[in-house]
């Protein structure tokens, strides 16, 4: 799962994951939950820590960000079973951006996406995330700038700091930012960014941040 553009070194990661699993998670299928596309199915691969998104944590999510979606420009850094990126979609979001590492996964997305009446507004891109942010211009230089973005890393592989350098300054002054996080694991964002709005399961905690100046 090479591209052309490298990012900095770091630990080994597996497939993207998404969501925060536990009891109340489906396992093999989960479906997009509202929306133009609402009740489609979206494989979810055996693959070794790929977590879909349970149903109530989407819905949870989707509700905080109501307001924001219809036209949004969006990231989904770690795809996986493209379970945000394409549910923002369905939901009003203008385009996608899915960012998934492992080639099996990436083709299911594609697929997806190529049988879905309007898919092309999601662009599946095979890549290592962090290499793949390293060849991005900020914000106002190559384009507007994503308007939401999802970061859910894979917990073994703790890239969450490592992630805002590169991630922050594409995103648009106005910008979302979704993040999770294993629950003993504290996640700071450095200034302006702040937590909007905030929940958790038994595993995981879940936030949406914003920039308080925006």
């Amino acid at each position: 799962m090479n591209n052309s553009r490298r990012g900095p070194p770091g630990p080994p990661i597996g497939p993207s994951r998404r969501g925060p699993g536990g009891a109340d998670s489906p396992t093999g299928k989960v479906r997009i939950i509202g929306g133009r596309w609402r009740g489609t199915r979206l494989d979810v691969a055996d693959s070794p820590g790929l977590r879909p998104t349970s149903d109530r944590v989407r819905e949870t999510l989707f509700n905080w960000l109501l307001p924001a979606l219809p036209g949004a420009r969006v990231l989904d850094l770690f795809a996986g079973s493209g379970a945000l990126g394409m549910e923002a979609l369905s939901r009003g979001a203008a385009s996608a951006v899915l960012v998934e590492r492992d080639p099996a996964l990436a083709a299911n997305l594609r697929a997806l996406a190529a049988r879905l009446q309007g898919g092309q507004a999601a662009q599946i891109v095979q890549a290592d995330a962090l290499g793949w942010l390293a060849g991005q211009a900020p914000a106002g230089e190559g384009g507007a700038g994503f308007d939401l973005a999802f970061v859910d890393p894979p917990f073994a592989a703790g890239l969450w700091d490592a992630v805002w350098p590169a991630l922050l300054p594409t995103l648009a002054p106005s910008a979302w930012l979704y993040v999770e996080a294993p629950i003993a694991t504290a996640v700071a964002l450095p200034p302006p960014w702040s937590p909007h709005r905030e929940g958790a399961t038994r595993e995981v905690r879940y936030a949406l941040y914003r920039r308080i100046d925006a």
